[in-house]
């Protein structure tokens, strides 16, 4: 058990950390801006970007972003396991809750990246073309890249309704309230932040704070979680 406690833990931090390698390999974050009078997400510029960076960097972010969807699956299978120790009705459900909404958030990431992979071959389209076939082009890429933030914003409630249920736990049964209370709380901003910017999709101001706070939780909970043994005997 205790070696699974510190994998889990290992996992939220592999995950940050993948997330950093993503973005140095040029991985475009599916929070896209999108501009107030139009409503459409605008491609040109990522599609220049994928073009600019090269196709190799560009497949090897996307196996990094892989790689990183499967680590989400896998972390709350493990974290059932270790707290299906506590015998307690609450915990299996709020253990229920957080396994399939976590593997929920992790199935439709591995899935948007199907789409996205769509970009490499626009990209290279658009480089080469002009006038109604670029802005074909770009406009494809427009409405992948918006269904792509839609699906990101739905995930990230996924994220924040099972973070919330295992935040939950930390707090009920005095594992630890004060990771858990600010679990809470990130869970609480990144579910109504995200869902507010379906309707308003320039209002984000409760998603950022909440992404940076979700930051904070994950690298505290991660390195608790390693180093457990040392903190809890």
């Amino acid at each position: 058990m205790i070696i699974l406690i510190k994998l889990a833990g290992f996992l939220f931090l592999f995950i940050l950390v993948l997330n950093l390698v993503m973005a140095a390999f040029g991985y475009i974050n599916p929070e896209q801006k999108i501009s107030s009078d139009a409503k459409m997400l605008n491609s040109d510029a990522e599609l220049q970007k994928i073009n600019k960076n090269g196709s190799k960097k560009f497949k090897i972010s996307i196996v990094i972003a892989l790689i990183e969807h499967t680590c989400v699956i896998a972390l709350p299978i493990m974290l059932f396991i270790v707290f299906s120790q506590y015998n307690a009705i609450l915990v299996l459900i709020l253990g229920i809750v957080w396994t399939i909404f976590r593997i929920g958030e992790g199935l439709i990431q591995v899935y948007n990246e199907k789409n996205y992979w769509r970009l490499l071959n626009i990209a290279r389209q658009y480089s080469s073309t002009s006038g109604a076939e670029k802005k074909s082009l770009n406009d494809l890429g427009s409405t992948i890249l918006k269904t792509r933030d839609s699906r990101f914003k739905f995930a990230m409630i996924l994220w924040s309704i099972g973070t919330l249920a295992y935040s939950i736990v930390l707090v009920t049964y005095g594992v630890s309230p004060i990771i858990g209370w600010l679990g809470i709380v990130a869970s609480i901003l990144i579910g109504f932040g995200n869902g507010v910017k379906f309707v308003k999709p320039s209002f984000e101001v409760l998603s950022t704070i909440g992404g940076l706070l979700a930051i904070v939780f994950e690298i505290i909970i991660g390195g608790w979680l390693l180093f457990f043994p040392l903190i809890i005997p």
